[in-house]
């Protein structure tokens, strides 16, 4: 009995009990368990290697030392051969992980992966805080506690204090340091740039007046003794690494979305090989044209096309349709979608990077590292902030020197160190950056992909969308009604000439026509001199007769009339079907109607839109009556007909002189131009590749309903981007006068160093952990 649940199978024969005893080896190339009795084998330097199936061994034999070379890891927290990004500055990219020349940050992998290791540097300042938390708390509570105790001078207090914070600041606090340095180096003052400079005048300037009390003027002692501020530099580091804690745990769930998409994808594929017999291989070795047979409870692993079998798919993953939705045999199916109930065999069409899910997750992701126009104010701000932070504090400690109070340069130097380390343009940073990735991810889940930041920016502001009306209203797959000949053609001439042109057209009318030829197994012709006239029709040579088909427009351009057909296609376009004339050697030949139905969605989704206000259009490459009779009876009011590509981009440009922001909506090659045209060209991800590449916008299921959502969450989004923006201007404009001590002459208010650090590491997760709400919201 052949065994093909297991990899063993390979070879189609029986197992006996021999084989059953035989030792087990590796595939080199699969890794999949093999016996010595495997009939695929290949010697390599005197070696014997073993496969599972011929085309393992062939791919081993074209490259054995690229399979024998141990493989590297995939990209791990830590993997020196991914590309890391910075998150605030998305253009840093290097190879393995580091921190960001010109904000400091760490740097995050490009591309997510499934990989559970910890961040390392989440690790490696766990740990440092750790073993400083209690070096700390003993420095701060002698500080507290300790001095002007009769028992101990505050002299030999003051040296206990140096020993124990400068562990604390020296090695826990060397992080911040070496990115402070950096940031002068690379002439990008940043956060690190105030701390460093914050901890370490205050550290160093307690040193020395621990080591040598006797050169500081009378002006800084106080009850005969030089202040120390190493608790301030020991609480500040310690503050600062908790609050680099929680700011890294929450930027990791940021990129959560991503993850739950790459969970989709299954680990193997069952795939039928040429002899009939099935094996479970990993997912990186389906190759396209392989047969796969898809399991009732298993997910779809490639994108494919049913070849055999029937049954109901789960697309809500990718689609956020909640209804599996049925698949036969000729439908296209989405890899890591759910197969509900019946058996299938798919033939793969896309594999590995090619993929809906892949497509997916690479948009998601450079979304998610794009700049939002909003953003651009935070950064021209932020530029300026940390020199004028140094600024206010020079102010602050020479004020505080001249005219403060009695010791005013301890005043000063405690209220200078407090301005450097309140003050938070990482907050500034992050403000938009956390925002648009929370969004993205989202709204992926939901089967809405934005290109870019902007997009999102964007849609909320628009006023204006035009729809097209196949594949955006209808359900882009039109079936054929019916087919009528004239001047000597008969109505199966019609439909197989039709047919023999439309061969090599991608449009779905091209589809449905052909379809149906074959359905009534009319021998198709080759067509030659094949041309599209975007918008109008194809044309082509059939059996050595030049056959033009398409609208009414194409025949005009030809100088043929439609005369004799016109009250029947009226009759068709009124019942809401597209019709298509043929004209075969400058003759009309005939007419075909294909019915193209609206989808459930459309009605209620039209009304959302007209309820937020907008003004909703539809232009259409098909008939005016039709257009009219589809149209109105989805309460749209402006309708265009015969739209060609020039004639929608030209109404996309009359709308926006006219003071509209316009969206396109739409899935051909003919509404491509309109699309790369409007505000935000919103793609059917059930389109041609054309249109998803002009778009700012897919849908992946290709509904109107996916607008509705988009515009929802623009609106969420941009609101949660102005709560961040406005959270840290406040923060900082507050902040810095107040650690400064503008408060101190009215209400005796000054702010301890310690206080300043807190403050400082709340304010960046604060604006994280407001972006993440964004996850929850309906």
């Amino acid at each position: 009995m052949n065994q093909h649940s297991s990899c063993c199978s390979h070879g189609a024969h029986q197992h006996s009990q021999a084989a059953d005893n035989a030792p087990q080896l590796k595939d080199p190339v699969c890794g999949m368990t093999v016996t010595e009795d495997s009939p695929h084998h290949f010697t390599y330097q005197g070696e014997e290697f073993f496969f599972c199936n011929p085309r393992c061994k062939d791919k081993f034999a074209a490259d054995p030392e690229g399979y024998l070379k141990p493989k590297p890891e995939s990209a791990t927290a830590g993997d020196k051969d991914a590309w890391y990004t910075c998150p605030m500055h998305p253009e840093v990219r290097q190879l393995g992980p580091g921190t960001c020349p010109k904000c400091g940050m760490a740097l995050e992998p490009e591309a997510p992966t499934l990989d559970e290791t910890e961040d390392p540097e989440l690790t490696d300042f766990r740990r440092r805080f750790w073993w400083s938390l209690p070096l700390t708390f003993v420095v701060v509570t002698v500080a507290m506690l300790g001095h002007d105790q009769p028992f101990i001078s505050n002299n030999v207090l003051n040296w206990v204090e140096m020993i124990l914070a400068a562990p604390v600041v020296l090695w826990a606090g060397r992080p911040f340091y070496q990115r402070g340095i950096q940031s002068i180096v690379n002439r990008s003052p940043n956060m690190w740039t105030l701390i460093a400079i914050g901890t370490a005048a205050a550290f160093f300037y307690s040193v020395v007046a621990t080591v040598a009390p006797g050169i500081f003027p009378e002006s800084f002692v106080h009850e005969n003794t030089v202040g120390v501020y190493f608790e301030a530099a020991a609480a500040i580091i310690s503050l600062t690494l908790l609050g680099q804690l929680f700011e890294l745990k929450a930027r990791a769930k940021t990129s959560s979305a991503i993850k739950e998409l790459l969970r989709l994808a299954p680990k193997t594929a069952r795939r039928i090989e040429e002899d009939g017999t099935e094996l479970d291989v990993p997912l990186e070795e389906v190759q396209v044209g392989d047969r796969l047979r898809v399991r009732p409870g298993e997910k779809i692993p490639v994108d494919g096309i049913v070849e055999e079998g029937q049954s109901a798919v789960d697309e809500s993953m990718l689609t956020g349709e909640p209804l599996p939705v049925t698949k036969r045999a000729g439908d296209k199916v989405i890899g890591a979608t759910q197969n509900t109930s019946g058996s299938m065999i798919v033939r793969s069409e896309k594999v590995g990077s090619d993929t809906t899910l892949a497509q997916i997750v690479t948009l998601v992701a450079q979304a998610q590292r794009s700049r939002a126009p909003m953003q651009r104010l935070a950064d021209v701000v932020a530029g300026y902030f940390v020199l004028a932070v140094v600024a206010v504090a020079v102010l602050t400690f020479f004020a505080w020197g001249f005219w403060g109070p009695s010791p005013g340069w301890v005043y000063g130097l405690i209220n200078a160190v407090a301005v450097l380390i309140i003050a938070c343009p990482c907050a500034l940073g992050l403000a938009t950056p956390m925002s648009i990735m929370v969004a993205t991810g989202k709204a992926a889940t939901s089967g809405v992909l934005f290109r870019d930041a902007s997009a999102i920016e964007s849609l909320r502001k628009v006023d204006a969308i035009i729809v097209d009306k196949t594949g955006t209203l209808t359900e882009g797959r039109p079936r054929f009604d019916s087919a009528v000949g004239v001047n000597q053609f008969s109505d199966e001439d019609v439909l197989r000439l039709a047919a023999s042109v439309d061969q090599g057209s991608e449009h779905p009318l091209a589809k449905a026509i052909v379809d149906a030829a074959n359905e009534r197994q009319l021998a198709l012709s080759k067509v030659e001199d094949f041309d599209s006239s975007t918008g109008v029709g194809v044309s082509g040579t059939v059996d050595g007769k030049k056959i033009l088909l398409g609208n009414t427009a194409l025949l005009t351009e030809n100088q043929i009339s439609a005369e004799p057909l016109a009250e029947q296609g009226n009759k068709h376009r009124q019942r809401g079907a597209s019709v298509i004339y043929l004209a075969v050697d400058g003759r009309l030949a005939g007419m075909l109607s294909v019915a193209d139905p609206v989808k459930a969605s459309t009605p209620d989704a039209l009304k959302a839109l007209h309820k937020r206000g907008l003004r909703v259009i539809m232009a259409t490459g098909d008939g005016e009556l039709t257009a009219q009779a589809v149209g109105k009876d989805l309460g749209i009011e402006e309708i265009h007909g015969e739209m060609t590509p020039d004639a929608k981009l030209r109404l996309v440009e009359k709308l926006q002189t006219e003071g509209y922001k316009v969206a396109m909506a739409g899935d051909g090659i003919n509404d491509s131009p309109a699309l790369a045209k409007a505000d935000v060209g919103i793609a059917m991800g059930t389109g041609t590749d054309v249109a998803i590449g002009s778009g700012q916008v897919t849908l992946v299921k290709g509904d109107l309903q996916g607008i509705v959502h988009a515009l929802q969450l623009s609106e969420l989004t941009v609101k949660n981007m102005r709560q961040n923006l406005g959270f840290a201007f406040l923060y900082n404009s507050l902040g810095v006068p107040i650690a400064a001590g503008v408060l101190y002459p009215f209400i005796g208010l000054l702010l301890s160093p310690m206080i300043a650090a807190a403050a400082m590491s709340l304010s960046s997760v604060s604006v994280v952990s407001n972006a993440l709400r964004l996850r929850y919201q309906r």
